[in-house]
């Protein structure tokens, strides 16, 4: 996994999980961590509870929702069978021992501390959620917890970068549109009508002007790094059937 000094707090473990150590074989190679993928589900669960025990939790505790890049975020106090996972992108706790996931294969993974107030979340930022506000909803839920925003940490984990994320003639508008200066995270693609977008630089921007009291992004890029990460960009221009989703996650121990 990949860690964050910014987020080796006492009380608190974090990971950014690579797909490296685990059983999943073929596509799914080795570490997929998601649900709803195609894989193995017993396989899935046995690679979930190795990284429960790295987070030093139980794997029942190691809890992730049914993404839907919404910007819905809801409070965590224990855990769901899986079949009941919420249908949210963010989620919230302060209960130590409970480990809260997000699963990416190319959005951004976002991990939240307020170690003072011991208060932890988890987002998915996919273009759509971040757009429409899974940042602020987060910040807004800690908050309800008793967080304080300028003592947040906010860490974006590995995802696609600008230089291969190409978006159609259409969809700059959409973040143009909600604010003009959201231009300055399109640059022009080689392919004439098209453009590069760069998404962890507008959450990056999004979080800082929400007034995060510390924003780290790892700038690592999922689709370039095909040793390390899962990429659903990469899987589609390849044409293959699935493909394997990273977690990152953030918990309180429970000392």
């Amino acid at each position: 996994m990949i860690q964050s000094d910014a987020l080796k707090l006492d009380g608190l473990s974090h990971g950014f999980f690579t797909r490296r150590g685990g059983f999943s074989t073929g596509i799914f190679s080795s570490l997929n961590c998601g649900l709803g993928s195609g894989d193995d589900r017993d396989v899935v669960l046995q690679n979930r509870a190795l990284v429960a025990q790295t987070l030093g939790v139980d794997p029942g505790k190691l809890l992730s929702a049914y993404q839907v890049h919404s910007p819905d975020a809801m409070v965590v106090t224990g855990p769901w069978p899986t079949q009941d996972r919420p249908r949210v992108d963010a989620l919230v706790t302060k209960t130590p021992g409970v480990a809260l996931g997000v699963l990416t294969a190319d959005c951004g993974p976002l991990l939240f501390a307020d170690a003072r107030a011991r208060v932890i979340g988890a987002a998915h930022a996919g273009w759509k959620g971040a757009l429409t506000g899974v940042t602020t909803r987060t910040l807004e839920t800690m908050e309800s917890e008793g967080a304080k925003r300028e003592n947040i940490v906010a860490v974006i984990g590995p995802m696609i970068s600008q230089a291969a994320y190409e978006v159609g003639p259409e969809f700059p508008s959409r973040f143009i549109d909600a604010d003009p200066s959201n231009q300055r995270f399109f640059a022009a693609s080689p392919r004439p009508g098209h453009f590069m977008f760069d998404l962890p630089g507008y959450i990056e921007a999004r979080l800082r002007s929400e007034g995060v009291g510390s924003v780290v992004n790892l700038s690592l890029c999922t689709f370039s790094d095909e040793e390390r990460f899962f990429s659903y960009r990469r899987t589609t221009h390849r044409n293959e059937k699935d493909y394997g989703r990273l977690i990152s996650a953030v918990s309180l121990s429970e000392d």
